[in-house]
């Protein structure tokens, strides 16, 4: 049976995988200071080659075709690809920090887990080759940046420029698009549960029929939007004065609490946060002593608990997600059903916790969501992970 051949697209250059291979190579050693030659290939079609986990950062790809390319883990920071097609790629976990996108088509491109921070897909001109001279005698045309029916499920595109994207049927399921601007975006339909909005921009934007369940909507509003048909049911809304005040009690209480396990009881008392929402705690709670405080059913979304001590801690129902807990101690602690989305989870300690001679508890996240969260380094040794949701964490939960 003949190989398929790949089309030849007018005015663009085809590179074997050999050539791009030797391109790629000059190009990280020009990254990493070591002499090299930056990449500059603009034009060019890299339809179905590996890519995946390369040192792309800085290089100019601007109007070329990566249909169905490997992108994986490449490193794409400041990366020019305006005007490209991107159609179909495989992009999961790529870092796209800061990359230039305008006018450039994803379409039906894999973006799960990757990293957006600040990129520029705001409607830019397209310039195509010459139907009869080729490159460079181009002919320029306006696009808006497309991602209809893209998967970006756990990505992050906070302070992203998303201005009059389309977005119909896009996956934008856990994503963070803190301080995003999405005015005039088309996101018809799309996914956007678990999603947190928080000061995020959607004048004009079109989200009708689009899913919000459970998404982080603070500070966010939806007046100049068209919101027909969205379900908008169950969303986190910015903390009411009444709850920030509340959340300043609650604090001295986990600092009492604090007191009372680093004197072994002679200070201080201990604290209940049960069902409470501490989001405007910030980063009140770090590195405290909160060995068994009971916190069932508590919102504590985006807090930095980071070096915290959660020894025999009951979390279950909580919803840790977007939290920082690297380097915090949760052996044995109780985290059934608990939603630790996104939440980083660096250096964290989830074994079992010693009781006494022969006796010890682990660290309990049956039903936990645990998706997109950073285990790097994490001990879960001993833990109990039964029906936990582990979709995109890294590394992946074994």
């Amino acid at each position: 049976m003949t190989a398929a051949v790949a089309p030849v697209l007018t005015g663009r250059r085809r590179l074997s995988q050999g050539e791009l291979t030797l391109l790629l190579d000059a190009h990280a050693r020009f990254a990493a200071g070591q002499g090299g030659k930056r990449a500059s290939l603009p034009f060019v079609d890299f339809s179905g080659l590996d890519l995946s986990g390369r040192d792309l950062s800085g290089a100019d790809f601007s109007g070329s075709v990566f249909d169905g390319a490997r992108l994986s883990g490449a490193r794409l920071a400041g990366t020019n690809l305006s005007g490209c097609d991107l159609r179909h790629a495989d992009l999961r976990h790529a870092d796209l920090t800061r990359a230039n996108l305008r006018g450039a088509c994803l379409t039906g491109a894999n973006l799960m887990g990757a990293d957006l921070t600040e990129a520029d897909m705001r409607q830019g001109k397209v310039a195509k080759p010459h139907p009869s001279k080729g490159f460079p005698a181009v002919v320029e045309e306006p696009r808006a940046g497309q991602l209809d029916g893209a998967t970006l499920s756990g990505a992050v595109l906070d302070r992203s420029q998303l201005d009059g994207v389309n977005a119909v049927d896009a996956d934008l399921s856990d994503c963070s698009l803190k301080g995003a601007r999405l005015s005039d975006a088309i996101l018809r339909a799309a996914n956007l549960t678990g999603a947190v909005l928080h000061g995020a921009l959607v004048n004009g934007a079109n989200l009708e029929g689009a899913d919000f369940a459970g998404a982080d909507l603070s500070g966010v509003s939806l007046a100049a939007a068209r919101t027909a048909g969205a379900k908008l049911g169950q969303v986190k809304s910015q903390p009411s004065r009444q709850t920030m005040v509340r959340a300043e009690q609650l604090v001295r209480q986990a600092r009492a609490h604090d007191a009372w396990v680093r004197s072994g009881g002679k200070d201080g008392k201990p604290t209940v946060l049960d069902g409470e929402d501490l989001r405007p705690a910030a980063a009140a709670l770090k590195g405290l002593r909160l060995t068994a405080i009971s916190a069932k059913k508590a919102c504590l979304a985006g807090l930095d608990l980071s070096g915290a001590h959660f020894q025999g801690a009951n979390l279950e129902g909580c919803d840790l997600s977007g939290a920082s807990l690297a380097g915090a101690d949760l052996r044995g602690a109780r985290l059934a059903g608990a939603d630790l989305t996104r939440a980083d989870l660096t250096g964290a300690i989830l074994t079992p916790l010693p009781l006494g001679p022969g006796r010890q508890t682990p660290a309990n996240l049956t039903g936990a969501r645990l998706r997109y969260a950073n285990l790097e380094g994490a001990d879960l040794t001993g833990a109990q992970l039964e029906g936990v949701d582990a979709r995109g964490c890294r590394p992946p939960l074994r």
